[in-house]
């Protein structure tokens, strides 16, 4: 990190230019215009009751529960089937994965809507974790845990950049902090939880599923609210 990001610091970051803005606060200029009044003072009950912060907090503190759960648990469930060296160079390629993972987001995070990019990384986590609970090869694992990976980074990115394109930017550091405390304070019982299935049936196989459910549901509640809006917008252009 020495050797790297004091360079990168010295050579790329530069003070936004005055007539700089990112592809989220262009395309949702207009709307904060016209919301500025309102969005000046920052009321903690009204944010917290909406349903864009519920959308975006509760799916990814499910999301990490279920993450942190995995991770923790990833050796012991690992080992058994494929012995410990393996097992190592398997986390080895769920962290690799989680690296590719975030700079393929990086690439097209600007280009589509960031609730459906959200939605997508959860079922590739999804279908990870279906994998591995069905498992019975060293390759599946392998395929496994590199799919579970690819969205591993991005669940802790991609709330920061959600809250961006939905909220005032004065706010941002607010409710991202909000967004952090409620992610950090679910994904504490993660790896409990599946220690105590494990305990209860003698495998993970319960608690990986339960992971897969985890997922499904985050899946389906960061996207809800692009669904809705596109059945509305319909319902307009047909009124």
């Amino acid at each position: 990190m020495f050797a790297i990001l004091i360079p990168v610091v010295i050579l790329v970051l530069r003070p936004k230019r005055a007539d700089e803005c990112d592809p989220p606060d262009r395309d949702i200029m207009e709307a904060r215009a016209t919301t500025f009044a309102q969005a000046e003072r920052f009321r903690l009950t009204q944010v917290l009751c909406s349903g864009r912060f519920i959308s975006i907090s509760v799916p990814f503190a499910l999301g990490l529960t279920a993450q942190v759960g995995f991770f923790t648990h990833q050796m012991a469930f690992l080992s058994p089937t494929i012995g410990i060296a393996a097992a190592g160079w398997a986390v080895s390629l769920t962290t690799f994965a989680a690296v590719v993972g975030r700079i393929i987001v990086g690439f097209i995070v600007d280009q589509f809507d960031r609730r459906i990019i959200s939605g997508l990384n959860f079922l590739v986590q999804m279908l990870g974790m279906a994998v591995l609970a069905i498992a019975t090869t060293p390759t599946l694992l392998y395929v496994g845990c590199a799919l579970f990976g690819l969205g591993g980074g991005n669940l802790t990115s991609l709330p920061g950049l959600l809250v961006q394109q939905e909220f005032p930017k004065q706010h941002f550091a607010r409710i991202v902090s909000l967004v952090v405390a409620i992610n950090q304070f679910s994904f504490a019982f993660g790896p409990t939880l599946l220690g105590q299935l494990e305990a209860e049936e003698g495998n993970y196989r319960l608690g990986l599923v339960l992971c897969l459910s985890i997922q499904a549901a985050a899946a389906i509640i960061v996207a809800l609210p692009v669904v809705l809006g596109g059945r509305r917008r319909k319902g307009m252009q047909a009124i």
